[in-house]
């Protein structure tokens, strides 16, 4: 490859260094922070022999070159081209900075929440068990507990430990929200459990406790009579108070230096932020949830189907703030005059996004992707939708606005029909248990109606236009954990799994140089590319190959020639024969997360290698465990380059060194 020419031809093609807002690269691709996507001359990037793919991911321009030459490339492209150099984490800021101030929110809340779904998942499918075991009329007149006195206690442990990532929400969210921002995680855990204190009225009595005209507790701060109710389930006062404590903490940290630092800085921190939470950003996000609810409350019975299709719009947009939590408060009240509007409305909303999170499980191909979105799904479809909202539909983005929509009319249909709820519940497909039981079969048929054109429209896009978002967001998953590599964590953890430091001398026959064959690197069974569960692979785009799924035994080298790239997690490794050929063996899908875990390294960068030499050691065992899937590709990076690539093993039950891949020079065909 001629570098400095093939820098010059990217450059040209995505517009000059003018359209280059910033750069960085990873192990595989050009990371381009473009000014204007327009100015991409796409067809010849597509075209040009060097370049294996291109995609849009996260915001960057991403141009796959190949290991081992695309730093070399991204030297050619900062020093000869002038682009601005950036590290990594620095392209994805200035990436973010493209986005509009909503979707900056929305990926803010992502990356909040991303971390905490496994308690939200569980919790969620928990309560949901606990509606089944619970509810009244669905397997007869009585609940199975009911039916079951003997499985009573079961039940209500069952239900104590889902309502805990829910009822201590503010403490998770404290704790992975100041991380987002920047500040020490275990203040904002403390802030967190601080707003649901045992000390203060929780906020599921609160509405109850207004209705019955009981005496809400107050202190007196500063002139002010501020309610002492905790924040249980809520989300947008956690979030301000997170930003605050953060943005708190680290000016102390700048006024203090040293021992005075470290007693000082967590004690004004937690001090201010926790008077600012209480006597001010608590209050105001309540009178912000009344007015919403008094607000949507007017709509309804004053706009009719108008206000149906409005609040169904908006319910999961304020399940996204927590403000649902302020709906009792009104419900409690219209089901005493014999009928609410809200519980059939938010089981619309509800079982939509679990609709929409369902289609996005059918049609990804990332298996972290899937696993998510199938119990994410599950948990919305019986009423427990923030798994699904924030771990899969916001995330996408596209699923969100779809379901939003579905439930709009979803909400619209429940206005035209005046179908009411007379008690609280679980929204979502056991939702009928509370509704009127006039009004129950029209409230099955609108919900199926629901779930149908919510599931519909999902599938359908996601087989269009956002199939490329689906391959985003698998591709992007790989990108954001590789870029990382955990090259240093990983040798400072694990230095017992660093290679040899002296290479052994190996010797490369001068016949090797006309030996165009790759051979099975790992014994299993091959299977075609296009089977691979990720959309970088299966779409060929870092080149044509086969994969293998490993039954046992080390990965060996599948040719003659040189280690070009030896990731030290040892989940990849990139080999250029002695005839041409580089090779890409990918061990696992996503397992660069494993941070050499299970992995054990043989070789080093710029290591000579005989075919059968191995590469390195794997415990397949621990690494299934983990929840890894074991499916490991082996292409050819630089087709473009040779003559032609064929597979012409055989397909299914493979041994190592046995034929998998032929090549050929330029000037012939395979």
């Amino acid at each position: 490859m001629d570098h400095p020419e093939v820098a010059t031809r990217v450059l040209a093609a995505v517009g000059g260094p003018d359209n280059i807002n910033a750069a960085a690269h990873c192990a595989t691709r050009l990371r381009l922070v473009l000014a204007d996507q327009e100015k991409v001359d796409q067809a010849t990037l597509d075209n040009d022999p060097d370049v294996k793919g291109t995609f849009l991911a996260g915001g960057m321009y991403q141009i796959i070159i190949g290991p081992g030459d695309v730093d070399i490339v991204y030297d050619n492209l900062i020093t000869k081209g002038g682009v601005r150099e950036v590290s990594k984490d620095e392209a994805k800021q200035v990436a973010a900075e493209k986005d509009n101030p909503v979707m900056r929110l929305i990926k803010t809340i992502a990356d909040i929440f991303v971390p905490i779904l496994p308690a939200l998942i569980a919790g969620g499918l928990m309560m949901a068990l606990n509606n089944v075991l619970t509810a009244q009329g669905l397997f007869g007149e009585q609940s199975v507990v009911e039916m079951f006195p003997a499985i009573a206690d079961y039940a209500a442990l069952i239900n104590l430990i889902s309502a805990a990532a829910f009822a201590f929400l503010p403490v998770l969210i404290g704790f992975s929200a100041v991380k987002r921002f920047g500040g020490n995680v275990y203040l904002g855990a403390a802030m967190g459990a601080a707003m649901v204190s045992s000390s203060l009225v929780s906020a599921y009595d609160y509405g109850a406790m207004l209705e019955a005209g009981e005496t809400i507790p107050v202190w007196n701060l500063f002139g002010l009579s501020v309610e002492q109710v905790g924040y249980q389930a809520q989300v947008i006062p956690v979030l301000f108070v997170s930003f605050m404590l953060a943005w708190i903490e680290k000016r102390f940290h700048k006024i203090f230096k040293g021992t005075a630092d470290f007693l000082l800085t967590p004690l004004f921190t937690m001090l201010l932020t926790g008077f600012l939470a209480f006597v001010v950003v608590g209050p105001l996000t309540r009178i912000l949830s009344n007015g919403i609810t008094f607000g949507l409350q007017w709509l309804y019975e004053n706009t009719g189907v108008f206000g149906g299709l409005l609040f169904g719009l908006v319910y999961s947009p304020v399940v996204v703030t927590g403000l649902h939590q302020s709906f009792p408060a009104v419900e409690l009240p219209l089901i005493a005059q014999g009928g609410s509007f809200i519980f059939p409305i938010a089981s619309m909303a509800n079982v939509a996004q679990g609709a929409v999170c369902l289609a996005v499980f059918l049609r990804a191909r990332d298996a972290k992707l899937k696993g998510i979105s199938g119990a994410s799904a599950a948990s919305a479809l019986f009423g427990i939708t923030e798994p699904a909202i924030f771990g899969v539909n916001l995330r996408l983005r596209w699923p969100f606005f779809i379901g939003i929509a579905c439930a709009a009319i979803g909400g619209a249909l429940v206005s035209l029909f005046q179908i009411n709820g007379i008690a609280l519940g679980a929204a979502g497909l056991v939702g009928f248990l509370s509704i009127r039981p006039s009004d129950i079969p029209m409230f099955l048929v609108v919900q199926a109606i629901t779930i149908i054109l919510a599931f519909s429209a999902a599938f359908a896009y996601g087989s269009t236009r956002g199939k490329a978002s689906l391959a985003g967001a698998a591709v992007g998953e790989e990108l954001e954990q590789a870029e990382k590599e955990a090259e240093a964590t990983a040798l400072a953890a694990h230095p017992e799994k660093s290679a040899p430091a002296v290479a052994p001398v190996v010797e490369i026959p001068a016949e090797a140089q006309h030996d165009y064959t790759v051979t099975a690197p790992v014994e299993g069974k091959a299977i075609p590319l296009t089977d691979v569960q990720d959309a970088t692979f299966a779409g060929g785009m870092l080149g044509p190959g086969a994969a293998i799924i490993p039954t046992v035994g080390p990965v060996v080298s599948p040719v003659d020639g040189e280690v070009v790239v030896a990731f030290p997690t040892a989940h990849a490794y990139a080999l250029r024969s002695a005839s041409g050929v580089d090779v890409l063996i990918h061990i696992g899908m996503d397992t660069v997360q494993l941070k050499g875990q299970h992995f054990f390294p043989k070789v080093t960068k710029g290591q000579k290698v005989r075919r059968g030499d191995v590469l390195a050691e794997v415990n397949w065992a621990a690494v299934a465990a983990a929840g890894y899937d074991l499916t490991t590709p082996v292409v050819v990076s630089n087709a473009k380059k040779l003559g032609g690539v064929e597979v012409t093993g055989t397909l299914g039950d493979v041994q190592r060194g046995e034929g998998l891949i032929t090549a050929a020079p330029k000037d012939a065909t395979v």
